[in-house]
């Protein structure tokens, strides 16, 4: 539908608030929750300084997230299903919102998890006072559900995109949730102030929409907190750095299976293999069988096959294929690749 890519540009958007346009509409959702406008707007430079800032507030009211948010969206889609149908509804989702809901859930779900791990840093203290410039506490679990609740209280701006998709030009009472979804980030509503989030600098993912970047943060903003991703997987901020100096063994003495498994993607598989000496497992008329054993998690198992059809330079392409660990023959491997059993592999010519 033509809004479905206006808001897949509003959920990816990186850049400086338009704080103005922002503010107006958080007035906008206020009234037409029938609530009195906010007196106050205190702006972060990120939902990590934000959460920092709502601790801080001292009479700011309580929350109206149900009033501003919760409560109207849950009528305008009971509105909504009712007109449309059960059909009828389930159609618009899988045409606007669910093409856009994984991606950002996934996002605004890390981003919670990114700010939860910092806030609940000992250095972290300092920011609220106590203890004492230099000295260490560890947080207590009360402290932790204390950043989570207030991550529950946020309305999502940009990243609620999804559900906006699916709402846009049906209606007016949204209007102010949309405008400060297209101009600014997460915002926590209280009866006389509201918390506002500035939007990320910068944003990158790959193909799939996951976050990833080999070269530095995947997500951050103008205050320094940043989300580390390769291909999705968070990593840690240095971990980044070895990659371009990794060596066999080095990837064979990391601990930790999921940053191992990068370690390989990033090498390349069939790098490793050249380097560390590996030997073949099986080979047949349809590839070379490798395996690669790693401690504490699955074996990599990869058929090595050759392209039949020459490049223009007359040399021929060799493929890594990634299959199953249970894999035992080269055969059963290609099979595994096109949907077959080895014995039902039986191409007439191989491409």
């Amino acid at each position: 539908m033509e809004y479905v890519d206006s808001w897949r540009a509003v959920a990816a958007a990186t850049g400086a608030a338009d704080r103005s346009a922002a503010e107006d509409g958080v007035r906008l959702a206020y009234r037409s929750a029938g609530l009195a406008e906010p007196e106050e707007f205190v702006w972060a430079d990120s939902p990590r300084a934000a959460v920092g800032l709502v601790r801080k507030l001292n009479d700011a009211g309580r929350s109206v997230r149900e009033e501003v948010r919760t409560r109207p969206w849950a009528e305008e889609r009971r509105r909504m299903y009712d007109e449309l149908g059960p059909a009828g509804w389930s159609a618009l989702w899988s045409a606007t919102g669910a093409q856009l809901w994984e991606t950002t859930a996934a996002l605004a779900e890390r981003i919670r998890a990114g700010v939860v791990a910092e806030r609940t840093e000992p250095g972290e203290l300092a920011e609220r006072g106590e203890p004492p410039e230099g000295e260490a506490e560890v947080l207590q679990p009360e402290d932790e559900s204390e950043i989570r609740l207030l991550l529950l209280d946020a309305v999502l701006g940009q990243h609620d995109a999804a559900w906006l998709a699916a709402f846009d030009g049906r209606g007016d009472r949204l209007d102010g949730l949309a405008a400060v979804a297209r101009n600014a980030g997460w915002w926590w509503p209280y009866e006389r102030t509201v918390v506002i989030s500035e939007r990320p600098e910068a944003l990158h993912r790959d193909e799939a929409g996951r976050l990833d970047r080999g070269d530095g943060p995947a997500l951050s903003y103008r205050d320094g907190f940043a989300l580390y991703a390769w291909r999705g997987m968070p990593v840690p901020a240095d971990f980044l750095a070895e990659l371009t100096a990794l060596t066999p063994e080095r990837i064979r003495a990391e601990e930790n299976a999921e940053l191992r498994r990068v370690m390989l993607e990033f090498y390349g598989y069939d790098r490793y293999l050249t380097e560390s000496g590996a030997e073949p497992v099986h080979r047949d008329e349809t590839g070379i069988l490798w395996r690669i054993a790693l401690d504490g998690d699955e074996d990599v198992v990869m058929v090595e096959v050759v392209n039949s059809t020459p490049e223009p330079d007359g040399t021929y392409r060799t493929y890594w294929l990634r299959v199953p660990p249970t894999t035992r023959t080269a055969k059963d491997g290609v099979a595994w690749t096109f949907g077959l059993q080895g014995e039902s592999y039986a191409p007439v010519r191989q491409t």
